[in-house]
C-alpha cells in the first residue's frame, strides 16, 4: 500500500511572528485601502469588536488560570474583520490575552498563509476565524473554530437536514442566551491549558 501524502512542515515560530498584534491588526481592518467599497465604508468591525472586549467580564476562577500559566502559549489567530464570526469571537480571544502575561496573540491572514490556513478547512468550507493554538516551543497542540462546539454541530444538523437557516436561527439563539461568552471562554481555556501543560 503506498504511503500516504505528508503535509509539509509549517515553521509555526515565522508565522506567529508574521502576525499582527490586536491594536495593529484593528487599525488595518480601517485603513481606507481596505474600505474601499460604499458598503465596507461605513461598517466599522474595529468598534464593534472592541465593545464586544470591554463589555466582557471574566470569571475570577479563569483570570486566576490565566494569570498562573506556567509557560508561554502563543496564539495565531486566522481572521478577517468583515466576518461576523470574527467580529464575535476575536474579542474572546483578545480578553483572555489581556489577562495573561503568557499568552500570545497575533492576527493573520487567509491569503497571507494560504497553505496553513487549508489546513484547518471546515468541513471542507473556508470559515473564519480559526485560532492555532501553540506551546512556548512553538509545537501545535489545538485548534478553535469558527464557532463553539455546540454551533458548529447545529450546523452540521443543519445541513444535514437541509435546513441551514433553522440550524443559524438556533445558534443566534445560543449567542444570544450566553452574552458573557461563556461557551467561547470554556472551550478556549480548555486549549490554553493544553498548550501550557508541563507534563501528560
Amino acid at each position: 500500500m503506498p504511503r500516504p501524502p505528508i503535509l509539509p512542515t509549517i515553521n509555526w515560530k515565522v508565522v506567529f511572528d508574521s502576525g499582527k498584534s490586536y491594536p495593529d491588526w484593528l487599525l488595518d481592518g480601517e485603513s481606507p485601502e481596505n474600505r474601499q467599497n460604499p458598503e465596507a465604508a461605513s461598517y466599522r468591525p474595529a468598534a464593534d469588536m472592541e465593545t464586544i472586549r470591554n463589555g466582557l467580564t471574566l470569571d475570577p476562577h479563569v483570570i486566576g488560570l490565566l494569570r498562573a500559566l506556567p509557560r508561554a502559549v502563543h496564539v495565531i489567530a486566522i481572521a478577517e474583520d468583515w466576518c461576523g464570526d470574527v467580529v464575535r469571537h476575536v474579542p474572546v480571544l483578545q480578553k483572555l490575552a489581556d489577562a495573561s502575561s503568557n499568552l500570545h496573540v497575533r492576527y493573520v491572514s487567509r491569503e497571507q498563509w494560504p497553505d496553513v490556513f487549508t489546513r484547518f478547512l471546515t468541513n471542507g468550507g473556508e470559515a473564519i476565524p480559526k485560532f492555532v493554538f501553540l506551546s512556548d516551543k512553538f509545537v501545535e497542540c489545538g485548534n478553535w473554530g469558527p464557532m463553539p462546539d455546540a454551533c458548529r454541530e447545529l450546523i452540521a444538523r443543519g445541513k444535514a437536514c437541509g435546513d441551514v437557516p433553522a440550524a443559524r436561527k438556533k445558534i443566534s439563539g445560543l449567542y444570544e442566551a450566553d452574552q458573557n461568552k461563556r461557551m467561547v471562554v470554556a472551550e478556549l481555556i480548555h486549549l490554553i491549558d493544553i498548550a501550557s501543560s508541563t507534563a501528560p
